[in-house]
Formats: structure tokens, C-alpha cells, sequence
């Protein structure tokens, strides 16, 4: 039998085409997507009937482990590798679902773990010269300020910035309460750049942007509408071109800076942890790998056998 044959064979044992109509009119995934789950599937399928696992039925947990090992052998991109594990997790499910099979053997199927790459951070002469740019001959110099100042000095995602409300400002007790992900709510102290910042542009500059369509969102733009993501995109690029920073400047770069500077001046992890909203710690602990020379430093200072 040929090699056209022999996948054939195997597309029947398997049920491929079973699976693609399951993925296409049961869970109307895109045609793209449908093809990669398949072709995954189908990947699994060759190296197992290799194996000796020549039907859904005799494949065990051990024939998958080892097929995604070798993928990662193979050098697969961590994506590549995730999302193989994710088809045959779906190709599983959709087997039980069928009764063609009571147990399934992916149950126990690791996803194997991306390796992080460490983020990118601006050091503190280079947040200086951001907020420096903004000067009082700017039209929305406060708010911009504020901005900027809330950003660094709250490490907040751009969505929980846009989404604050005046409400949720405590500029007395130097608090701010922010809505994350998964609508979890933390405090978040301002600090007193922050906060100075904040309560002028709220005092100076935000009644004036306010007409009524504000929806109570602390910053607006010219229209008098919430500021956009996009929006403080925007205007953050705008100043670090000011300040001639060349490299690429993001909301997310405020936020990994405020991390990495908290560390580095000695704050613990877990304080960092509930300060950036992360659900969990390991998330938190990739920037106690972002600047090791400066740790190496600590270590040395303070140390007795540094």
C-alpha cells in the first residue's frame, strides 16, 4: 500500500474527517484554524501508528507524551508545540463526546511552558526625560502629566487607565482603586508626583473638556469623550519622540518600568505582585530577571561575604 494509502487508512482509523466537520459546523471555527487542529491531529495520528497505536483505542497517555516531547525535540516553537497540545486536548474531548471513547487519554497532557521573554524596561533619567517633555506650552499639558505620571507611577494596563473613573481617585488618603482583569478591583497608591499631577488636572484642565459626555471617566480627550487606548498611545509616543528616545515606547514599557524600579529600590514581591493586579506570582517574579546587574550590586553592597 502506498504512502497516499496508508494516511488514508489512517484518516479512517482516526476519524479525521469526523473532526473537521465537528470543528467547522459544531464549534464554527475558521477555516484557517480547522486545518492547523487537523493537521495537527493528523501529525499525532502518522507517529503513532508508528508506535503501534494504530486506532484512537490504543492510544495512552505515555503515546502522547511522547509525541509532544518529540515536537519539542524537534524544535517546534513553544506556540507550535501549545497549540498541538490544544488539538489533540479538542480531538479527545470530541471522541468522548462521541462514545467512541470512555476515557481520555489527554486528560493529564502538559502544556509545555513558553519561555518568557524578559520585558522591555526604560531606566529612570529616560522616564525623567518623557515627563520633562511635557511642557505648559502644550494645549494638554495637565492632563498629559497626569497621564504620564499615573502610568509610571501606578503601573496600570492601559484598559484599567482608560477606564478610571473620578470616583475611583482618593487623592486624600493617595489611593486609587482600579478595576483589573476579570473584573477584580485592587488600590493602587499614587504617589505624590501622581497625585499632585492628578488633582491639577482635574482641577484645571478636566471641567473644561468635560460637555457632558465624559461617563464620569477621569481622563477625556479634546471631544470630551473617554480617552482611548489608542489615544494614550498616542500620546505617549508623542513624548518620547520629544525626548529622543528612538527605541519603541509603550503603555505596557511605563508598566514594566514601575515594576523593575520597585524591585530594584528593595520592594518585595509580593507587594509588587498586588500593586500590578497579577493573579499570580510567577507572572510578578520575570522582573527579578530583568536587570541582574543591579542585583549582583545589591548582593555585593549588602552581603557580608559580597
Amino acid at each position: 500500500m502506498g504512502v497516499t494509502g496508508d494516511a488514508e487508512v489512517r484518516a479512517r482509523a482516526f476519524r479525521l474527517e469526523a473532526f473537521r466537520d465537528y470543528l467547522r459546523f459544531e464549534r464554527a471555527l475558521s477555516d484557517r484554524t480547522v486545518e492547523a487542529y487537523v493537521r495537527d491531529v493528523g501529525a499525532m495520528a502518522e507517529r503513532l501508528h508508528g508506535a503501534g497505536a494504530g486506532s484512537p483505542q490504543a492510544v495512552g497517555y505515555e503515546h502522547l507524551r511522547d509525541h509532544v516531547a518529540a515536537l519539542s525535540e524537534a524544535g517546534r516553537a513553544p506556540a507550535t508545540v501549545s497549540r498541538a497540545v490544544s488539538s489533540i486536548r479538542g480531538y479527545f474531548r470530541f471522541l468522548i463526546e462521541e462514545n467512541v471513547l470512555e476515557i481520555d487519554p489527554s486528560e493529564l497532557l502538559e502544556t509545555p511552558r513558553a519561555r518568557r521573554s524578559l520585558p522591555d524596561v526604560l531606566d529612570v533619567d529616560e522616564i525623567e526625560r518623557i515627563l520633562a517633555a511635557v511642557t505648559l506650552d502644550r494645549k494638554a499639558a495637565f492632563r498629559d502629566r497626569a497621564i504620564l505620571e499615573v502610568l509610571y507611577g501606578c503601573g496600570l494596563r492601559v484598559s484599567e487607565l482608560c477606564g478610571l473613573r473620578t470616583r475611583d481617585a482618593d487623592l486624600e488618603n493617595g489611593l486609587v482603586r482600579v478595576l483589573g482583569k476579570g473584573s477584580k478591583e485592587r488600590f493602587v497608591p499614587l504617589g505624590s508626583d501622581a497625585r499632585h499631577a492628578l488633582r491639577r488636572y482635574l482641577r484645571e484642565t478636566r471641567p473644561r473638556l468635560d460637555k457632558g459626555g465624559s461617563e464620569g471617566r477621569v481622563f477625556l480627550n479634546r471631544s470630551g469623550r473617554p480617552l482611548s487606548r489608542m489615544g494614550v498611545w498616542k500620546i505617549l509616543r508623542q513624548y518620547v519622540e520629544r525626548a529622543g528616545i528612538t527605541r519603541r515606547v509603550t503603555p505596557h514599557t511605563m508598566r514594566h518600568s514601575f515594576a523593575t524600579h520597585l524591585l530594584e529600590g528593595g520592594a518585595d514581591l509580593a507587594s509588587v505582585q498586588e500593586m500590578l493586579g497579577h493573579a499570580d506570582i510567577s507572572t510578578t517574579e520575570i522582573y527579578t530577571h530583568v536587570d541582574r546587574t543591579h542585583l549582583r550590586q545589591v548582593h555585593r553592597e549588602h552581603h557580608p561575604r559580597g
